[in-house]
């Protein structure tokens, strides 16, 4: 635990701090254009095509924000590199797929059994292609280095494990209010499943694959945003990402948005100093599963539904 919190100190001492106040200034005002103009809600209701290309302006401006700027004021030289220009054109192509594409596969006639079966596949699905693609990209890109943040060297359970244990107190306040238990557990929002359907093992699959979608968002935010930039931006690869990471919680309750932020840049702190996301991934996995478990006993004590 020592060791993170030693990287924390080392990040926020040596961060341009001009930058930092500029970028939070942005965080602060995208997360309040959302939230008073319901954009996500406006991007979602739009047709695949048209949701893709949002998604894509979005996530563009959110990730090349902090690049630019100390472009703009001469502090880095970034964008001489052709190749750190695609792959900050590259980036946001991959999540704004992820985040528009309708994932809809016949599987049986029993129209209840196939939307479960489809909902249950969907993060699977898009977890394989996000490997995919961003193997793709390290073979091409970054073969000098370990597959985006997969190594164990050096990892050790206990600071994440004592990470997790202090959010816990956090998730249980969240449990009790009401724009929490309207997103939480996702389980719920599965409204056709009723009956025996709605228990037992349809629960359990559908947390485990509700799961490995994190899996994914950290082998994308912390491993590739991360580690495939640093080469070029060193230290300052880790706020572009986390800008970026906020925007993908554009949908959720705005506390978690909000705090998307600052989760964002301590699990990239710990990805640079390590050039691992398992603890970053503990931690993540973690915490979504305890809020799954806090939305099922909001729900029991405080009778919403």
């Amino acid at each position: 635990m020592k060791a993170i919190v030693g990287y924390l100190k080392n990040y926020l001492y040596s961060v341009n701090k001009r930058l930092f106040i500029c970028s939070a200034l942005f965080v602060a005002l995208a997360i309040f254009v959302n939230y008073y103009f319901d954009l996500n809600g406006w991007i979602n209701s739009l047709n695949d095509g048209q949701e893709f290309l949002s998604w894509y302006i979005l996530f563009q401006i959110a990730f090349s924000f902090a690049y630019l700027l100390p472009a703009l004021w001469g502090q880095n030289k970034v964008f001489q590199h052709r190749e750190f220009r695609l792959l900050l054109l590259i980036a946001p192509v991959l999540f704004a797929w992820k985040m528009s594409f309708d994932f809809n596969v016949p599987i049986t006639e029993d129209w209840v059994e196939n939307a479960y079966w489809n909902r249950v596949l969907y993060w699977v699905f898009k977890l394989l292609v996000m490997i995919l693609c961003l193997l793709v990209v390290w073979g091409i890109f970054d073969r000098q280095q370990p597959f985006y943040g997969l190594r164990a060297k050096g990892f050790s359970l206990k600071p994440y494990g004592l990470m997790l244990l202090s959010m816990v107190p956090l998730i249980a306040a969240a449990s009790t209010q009401m724009d929490f238990l309207s997103m939480y557990p996702k389980f719920h929002n599965v409204t056709f499943l009723s009956g025996g359907r709605s228990s037992g093992w349809y629960k359990v699959l559908y947390e485990l694959s509700y799961g490995i979608d994190f899996v994914g968002i950290e082998l994308f935010f912390r491993g590739f945003l991360v580690l495939a930039f640093l080469k070029w931006a060193g230290k300052d690869a880790i706020l572009p990402m986390a800008i970026f990471y906020c925007t993908i919680h554009f949908g959720k309750p705005m506390g978690e948005c909000i705090s998307s932020f600052f989760g964002g840049l301590i699990l990239g702190v710990v990805t640079y100093h390590t050039r691992s996301i398992y603890g970053g991934l503990l931690v993540h996995l973690g915490i979504a599963w305890l809020m799954e478990l806090g939305g099922y006993i909001g729900r029991m004590y405080t009778g919403y539904h």
